[in-house]
């Protein structure tokens, strides 16, 4: 079971051209090339046009004086055919586009809600760009001394200032299972407080654990959340998720009980759907059931995926 196209996140056009961050004179070069462009972040959230339809808006570097300050975050993204691009970073109560240089270059518009208005290679830079803004918010000081850190390697680390502790700090990304339990002709979807409604259910979700594989943590996380027993584990496919810094691992596993017992610091209820159950929120424009009992996550997550995946092909192939 693999899912053959890129999700939302995912599939990023850009060469990371990564060897490039070593070297601090390169780097000088690419910002001052004059087709070098800036995603600039307010907040974490990102400028984007809004004519014709939203796509990011690149801006020259000496448009934006604000985000080129000492508290500003800037990391090298790439290049996109050749053409470097940057992500610039900054914080504060004044919007950028309400005054200054950038009026009328667009509005900042938070990642989630933008991801699926804009094509999917600019979505997968959004989260490239977000992930590692969010981690030079969080990492102004570093966690073996607690001196002040400083940016290096374009972005790619932070570096302690303490000369007697030099700690290194790299971004980190987080890794998640998410797996669909099915049984014969039944899944288990799981309601979380944290859905945006009652009706929503999707896949259960877990940090994997320190000496922990895919495999265990699938199956740890089902028996602590519904108390349903796993055996085999599939790999279906994985997504960058940047709130702040996950990746998203998939799986379906096969469910060997059936009697649920939830875990209500994790999950408000849980429910068997038959296929046909759930076949009927991917008729539905809303992902609703006719009878609007049941919502199932939209496109832009996997969870959706996952589902579609089982409703079409089965629990194991």
């Amino acid at each position: 079971m693999m899912h053959t196209g890129p999700h939302t996140f995912a599939g990023n056009p850009l060469d990371r051209a990564a060897n490039t961050r070593r070297e601090p004179e390169e780097l000088d070069r690419l910002i001052g090339l004059p087709q070098s462009r800036f995603l600039p972040f307010w907040n974490l959230q990102a400028l984007v046009t809004t004519e014709p339809e939203p796509r990011l808006a690149w801006q020259p570097l000496a448009g934006l004086p604000a985000f080129a300050g000492d508290d500003a975050n800037l990391v090298f993204l790439g290049l996109e055919e050749g053409a470097p691009r940057f992500a610039a970073g900054t914080k504060g109560e004044e919007d950028p586009t309400a005054a200054g240089v950038l009026v009328g270059q667009g509005r900042f518009v938070e990642t989630r809600r933008l991801a699926s208005d804009i094509p999917a290679g600019e979505a997968a830079i959004l989260a490239q760009s977000r992930a590692l803004i969010d981690w030079h918010d969080r990492h102004g000081f570093c966690a073996a001394c607690g001196s002040p850190t400083k940016p290096s390697e374009a972005g790619y680390l932070r570096v302690c200032r303490n000369e007697t502790c030099r700690t290194q700090h790299f971004p980190r990304t987080d890794p998640v299972v998410i797996m669909l339990a099915a049984r014969e002709d039944r899944c288990l979807l799981g309601r979380s407080k944290r859905f945006p409604t009652r009706k929503r259910y999707s896949a259960l979700a877990g940090f994997v654990e320190p000496g922990e594989s895919i495999e265990e943590a699938v199956r740890r996380e089902v028996l602590e959340e519904t108390g349903i027993t796993v055996g085999p584990v599939t790999y279906h496919s994985s997504q960058p998720w940047p709130f702040p810094s996950s990746l998203m691992i998939g799986c379906i596993g096969e469910a060997e009980s059936e009697e649920i017992n939830i875990d209500p610091e994790e999950l408000q209820d849980a429910r068997w759907l038959t296929r046909e159950e759930v076949r009927a929120c991917f008729e539905d424009p809303n992902h609703m059931a006719p009878h609007g009992s049941l919502e199932i996550p939209p496109p832009d997550a996997i969870a959706h995926h996952l589902i579609k995946t089982w409703v079409e092909e089965g629990t194991f192939s």
